[in-house]
């Protein structure tokens, strides 16, 4: 498997746990005390660490820091729309479009090699 695609994978099972250490404890432990959430936040930041050190390594054999940190920011959007859709049931906005395009055109910068 090529370096970037292992590095972007292991990159969106990071942001999986990343993304539910941040933001799932709003839903799934609204009803406890803050101190609580962080714990357990902490706990889950912990499992995404654990892919995310790794990944970045794999990713910088091959890739630079710029090409590392906007492919670790387009993976984030793509894994925080539909989390927010259809774990928080937050309602889709344009707007996400629009920020979409902005990491497309970051991706695409970043990427072209000039």
């Amino acid at each position: 498997m090529p370096v970037w695609l292992t590095t972007a994978s292991m990159l969106v099972l990071s942001n999986l746990f990343m993304t539910y250490a941040w933001y799932g404890h709003l839903k799934t432990l609204e009803s406890k005390p803050w101190y609580i959430a962080a714990l357990i936040s902490w706990c889950i930041a912990l499992g995404e660490y654990m892919i995310q050190v790794p990944a970045n390594r794999i990713g910088y054999t091959k890739l630079s820091l710029g090409e590392l940190k906007i492919m670790q920011e387009a993976i984030t959007l793509l894994v925080f729309i539909p989390f927010s859709i259809f774990f928080m049931h937050q309602s889709f906005k344009l707007d996400y479009v629009w920020a979409g395009l902005c990491i497309v055109g970051a991706v695409f910068f970043i990427f072209r090699g000039g």
